[in-house]
C-alpha cells in the first residue's frame, strides 16, 4: 500500500492523505485537489521527483491552478525533510505497533493517527504546539 499526504510546513498540519493499492499520478492529484477544496490553494507545492508527481497529469494540474512546483533534486535531501518525519512517524508512532491486517485496517489506523497528529500531539518543532492551533492561528 501506499500512502500520499499533503502537509502545511508552517504549522506540520496535515491536510490531506490518502492510500491506494497503486502509485498512480491520479490518485496523487486527487488528495491535491482535496486539500486545495478544503484549505484552499497554496502558494507553492514541494514533491520529490517521483514519477507520479513529475508525470503531466499531476505537473500539469499544479501549474493550472497557479500554484509554484519545486521538485527536490539530487543532493537536496532536507528538501523533504517535513514530509520524511511524518512518515517516520506514522511507522514508529502507529503502524510498527499496530501492523495493520489490511488495507482496511491500516486506513483506519491512519485516520486514528492523523486525527491524534492533527489534534492531540505535540511536536518539540513547534515549541510543544499543536499542528491545528498553529494551523488555526495562521488561517485566522
Amino acid at each position: 500500500m501506499y500512502l500520499v499526504a499533503i502537509i502545511d510546513l508552517h504549522s506540520r498540519y496535515v491536510l490531506n492523505w490518502s492510500v491506494s493499492n497503486s502509485m498512480e499520478a491520479n490518485w496523487c492529484k486527487e488528495c491535491l485537489e482535496e486539500a486545495i477544496r478544503l484549505h484552499g490553494k497554496p502558494e507553492i507545492i514541494n514533491t520529490d521527483q517521483g514519477s507520479q508527481f513529475t508525470s503531466e497529469e499531476f505537473s500539469s494540474f499544479v501549474l493550472s491552478q497557479e500554484i509554484r512546483l519545486s521538485m527536490d533534486g539530487k543532493g537536496r535531501a532536507t528538501d523533504n525533510a517535513f514530509i520524511e518525519r511524518l512518515w517516520r512517524n506514522v511507522k514508529y508512532e502507529k503502524l510498527y505497533l499496530n501492523p495493520p491486517k489490511d488495507g482496511m485496517d491500516l486506513y483506519l489506523l491512519l485516520a486514528e493517527y492523523f486525527n491524534y497528529y492533527n489534534h492531540a500531539r505535540r511536536h518539540e518543532a513547534l515549541d510543544y504546539e499543536i499542528p491545528a492551533e498553529i494551523y488555526a492561528k495562521q488561517a485566522a
